[in-house]
Order: C-alpha cells, then structure tokens, then sequence
C-alpha cells in the first residue's frame, strides 16, 4: 500500500472514529513515517490521532513549522498543554513564538508553573542567538557529590534531559565547573567526587553568541552538546549537536540562495507560492539590468573599432562569459572559506597573489586555446588581440571574485551577498571594456 492510499484509509478511520484500526495501522511504523501520514490528512483528523499515541511529542516534532502551527490551531487547549509539556524545551519554546497573541494567551494558564516560566524565559531571546537556540533540558551535577551519588541524581533526570552522555557540574550559584561524561562516571569507583573526574573549565558560549558561531564551535571540538552560559558564566542551557547541526545546513542554504541573488526561502520549494518566488527573485536582476547598462556603454564607445572589425563580435561573448565564469568560481570558493572560518580579513593579501598566479594559468591556457580559433576566423593580429584579452578578462574576473566576498565583509555585510549574477554582470562589464580597448589598441595599428 502505497503512503497516499495508506493516508486516506487513516484519514477514514479516524473520521469514522475507529481509532484501534488506525492505531493498528502506525503501530508498526517509526515516528517520522507516522509524521508523514498525518502531514498528508486533515489537520482536525491528525490530531484526534496523535494525542492517543504515546510518542506523541515525538511525532510532532517530525512535522514541519507550518504543519506544527496547523495542528496546534486544530488541538483543544488541554490537549495541547500536555502535548506541550511533553516537548522538549528549545522545541515548545520554538512553537510558542510562532502562535498569534490569543493562542499564547489560551495556552499559558494550562501549562504548569515551572513549564511557563521555562517558555517565557527561552522565548525572550532574541532570534538567531545561541539562547534562542538553546535547550534547557540537561543534567547537572554538585561538586562534591561522588559517583554512586551522581548516577543515582542522574537516573532521577534522565527522563526530562536531552541528554545524560555528559553532565554538567554546578556551584550553589550554578556557575559551570566543569563537565563529566557518562563514560567517566561508569568507569570510576563509587566513592570518587566530581571534582576528581570532571573536566574542568569546559567549552562553553554566551547565550548572546551568534547561532552560526555556536554551531562550529559544536563542529570544531565535536561535542555531543555545548553548556551555554549567561553574563555571570552561570550555566542556563546547553545546544545539542543535532540542533546545530541544523543551524549549520540553514546556514548553508542561506549562503547557497545568497550566492545565486536569491533571497532566503523558508520551507519546501514546491510548497512555494509564485508570489513568494517573484519577490525573492526580483531585486537582483532588476538591479543588475542596470548594472549591465555598463557592457552596453563599452560597446557604445568602441562602435568604429566593432564596425571596422566585425570579426570582433564573434569572440565578444566568449570573451566576457569566460571573465565571468572564473569570477564566479573565484567567489564560490571564497564565501565558502569566509562562511567556515578557514580565511579571515587579513588573508586577503596573501590569497590574492596566489590567486593572480592561478588566474595567470587559466587564462594562459584559454589563450592558447581562442588564439587557434582566431587565427582560423581572422588572422595574427585578431589572434594576438584574443589571446592577450582572455588572459586579462580572465586574471580580472578571479581577482573581483575573489576580493569582492572580502569587501562586503569588510563593510559588515555577508560574503554570500558576492552572488554569482552580481559577479558575473561586474566581470562582464569590465571584460567588454578590456576586450575592445585592446582591440581598438592593436587593429587601429595595423
């Protein structure tokens, strides 16, 4: 039975409130897949089976944003506490910012004291900063406990942490001491104190750091989870690896719609309205048809030259598409270094001479390669006049590609603005310039 016949014989189970036919149809299925059914059902169905399974958080947190604030709208005010409650905290926290005031208002007095207050205080951090991204589920663990005593707290907190793989060792004001590990805890005698076990003065980031900074540091030093502390270093959270993980491929997505000078898209592509298509696309290329006016006047300027050489024109296109190409190549490969870390401000130096000696061997091998066909289509001169003007469209093109990533960052904007449509209409412009300046220098001559 294929996913959509399986959904709509769900979807009439449920409708005809025969929940022991459709539990017996998931039972055997893995949350995600269960998520994937109800995603395809009527949102006032799917719940009515959700909150009689017992994963049921599980489940939700499967759906996609828009399918979660579907099926919240759709689920009575109790039944959406205790789904809530059961939540993990960075994703309950997640899903109270995007309902409206009234459904925040209707949900609060149904949760529980301890559960509100989590809420509000993880909702009030600012988006895109490790607070916001933070789960306040963890362990923790007293200095001068010793490990029987820790493995008993342990197994007292495992079912609400996140994870129990590390824990967190605290003082009376729960600055972060240090971090001890699962493993640690097994292996070391019963009657050994935290302080001889821990590692002390772990990694760890503000709750005010950039998200994109907190997920490479979870990457750099391959953590299972990063403790996230407040000004007073006292521990209020700690980001899993999976959660940053995601931000990493956000992050990721977010610099590849950049470097094509699209704007950032949320949710599934073919779910895209072609409104929002439209507006995400429409800056870039209405700007840069201006831009390109630029080419336009190079040619105006060099009319007589084209008009008494028209051989010229054959080879214009060529000429200025392979300028681009390699700018576009040049930026690819260095937003990419900015956005990992790997290059910084003050490498822009040392990069660009490397850079001007490998632009030097790509345009010296498409030289050879145009010069054989300009000979063919003129003769020495137009031969000559092709293979000096690919050397230099080709030797500008890298190094505006590869500079331009470093001034935009340099100004405090994002490298992935050095989108491949503004690479390309830059090195257009100055190839059609360089081209037919040294044409109007050598053909004028002859």
């Amino acid at each position: 039975m294929s996913n959509e016949e399986l959904a709509l014989v769900l979807s009439n189970a449920i409708e005809q409130q025969q929940f022991e036919t459709a539990l017996e149809l998931v039972r055997e299925l893995r949350p995600i897949d269960i998520a994937d059914l109800l995603a395809a059902i009527d949102p006032a169905l799917a719940w009515r089976l959700l909150e009689k399974l017992e994963d049921r958080s599980t489940i939700f947190s499967y759906f996609d944003p828009d399918v979660q604030d579907e099926l919240a709208r759709a689920f009575p005010r109790a039944s959406l506490a205790r789904l809530v409650g059961e939540m993990p905290s960075d994703e309950r926290a997640d899903l109270y910012k995007r309902l409206d005031q009234g459904q925040r208002d209707a949900l609060l007095p149904a949760l529980a004291q301890a559960e509100r207050e989590d809420i509000r205080k993880l909702a009030s951090y600012q988006e895109g900063t490790a607070g916001a991204l933070m789960s306040s589920d963890y362990a923790t663990l007293e200095a001068n406990m010793n490990v029987s005593e820790a493995l008993a707290a342990l197994r007292t907190e495992a079912p609400d942490a996140e994870t129990i793989y590390h824990a967190y060792v605290i003082d009376g004001e729960r600055k972060l001491l240090g971090v001890v590990s699962l493993r640690a805890l097994i292996l070391a005698s019963p009657h050994t104190l935290m302080h001889s076990i821990m590692v002390s003065s772990p990694i760890s980031c503000k709750v005010t750091d950039d998200q994109e900074d907190v997920a490479k540091t979870v990457a750099r030093y391959d953590l299972i989870a990063l403790p996230i502390v407040d000004e007073n270093d006292a521990l209020v959270g700690i980001v899993t690896h999976d959660d940053a993980m995601d931000v990493a491929s956000e992050e990721a997505t977010d610099d590849f719609h950049k470097s094509g000078g699209v704007a950032t898209m949320v949710g599934k592509f073919k779910d895209i309205s072609i409104g929002v298509l439209y507006k995400k696309r429409v800056f870039w290329l209405v700007l840069l048809v201006f831009g390109n006016l630029f080419s336009g006047a190079g040619i105006a300027h060099f009319e007589d030259v084209i008009a008494a050489n028209l051989v010229l024109v054959f080879f214009l296109p060529l000429l200025v598409d392979s300028g681009g190409n390699a700018g576009s190549q040049s930026a690819t490969l260095m937003v990419r270094a900015l956005a990992t870390g790997e290059v910084v401000m003050r490498d822009w130096f040392s990069l660009l001479g490397r850079e001007a000696l490998v632009a030097l061997l790509l345009g010296g091998t498409m030289a050879v390669a145009i010069s054989i066909i300009g000979y063919i289509r003129g003769d020495e001169v137009v031969s000559l006049v092709l293979a000096l003007s690919m050397m230099a469209v080709v030797m500008i093109g890298c190094v505006i590609g590869m500079s331009l990533p470093f001034i935009l960052n340099k100004m405090g904007f994002d490298p992935a603005s050095a989108s491949a449509p503004l690479i390309t209409s830059v090195c257009d412009a100055s190839g059609v310039v360089i081209y037919l300046y040294i044409a109007s220098q050598f053909l004028t001559l002859t």
